[in-house]
């Protein structure tokens, strides 16, 4: 079993959650018993998150070994520059060493299907921000938000729409439905 979910801003990627208070977790939305998630997104990162209850299936979805693209639409602050862009496609040196080539291309506008965030995404009237869209092909932690910042645009809301062929499509936050497992 495949399962696709639009995973909120504001939820943890596991089903609990021992902190005090404890935070939102999956355990909130009704999912089948024993699916558990293939990949994470950050606490406050939104959009497509795959959960499956097959480890190998897991395993190939989540290795980076397998080099599945994941896409991102990013809101950076700033506009980008084209060698910024040239930057995240040759690959960024982070601390941790450089990162594959990426694809990145900036959109003019938010994309129409994009909602709302809550809370919404701080405004600052002096300093404009712009929609990026990047894919990856590795996982390493809060990676695309290091990449951002890397070449001078501070990410300030990240939404995952795409793993591999499966896309976030029409779901709504929260919303999960099942879906053919081939990648």
């Amino acid at each position: 079993m495949l399962i696709a979910l639009n995973k909120p801003y504001g939820v943890l990627c596991q089903f609990t959650d021992r902190s005090e208070p404890p935070r939102p977790t999956l355990a909130a939305f009704g999912l089948p018993p024993e699916v558990y998630a293939a990949g994470r997104l950050d606490f406050d990162s939104e959009g497509l998150l795959l959960l499956t209850d097959d480890g190998r299936l897991q395993r190939r979805i989540a290795e980076p070994r397998q080099k599945t693209w994941k896409t991102y639409l990013v809101q950076v602050e700033g506009r980008p520059h084209e060698d910024q862009l040239e930057a995240l496609r040759r690959g960024v040196a982070l601390k941790d060493g450089p990162t594959r080539p990426a694809r990145a291309r900036t959109l003019d506008a938010a994309p129409d299907w994009l909602w709302p965030r809550d809370p919404p995404v701080r405004y600052r009237r002096s300093v404009p921000d712009s929609f990026v869209e990047i894919a990856i092909h590795e996982g390493r932690n809060r990676q695309v938000r290091r990449m951002t910042a890397a070449v001078g645009l501070p990410t300030l809301r990240l939404v995952r729409t795409a793993i591999g062929r499966h896309a976030l499509a029409e779901l709504a936050p929260g919303q999960w439905r099942e879906i053919d497992p081939a990648m």
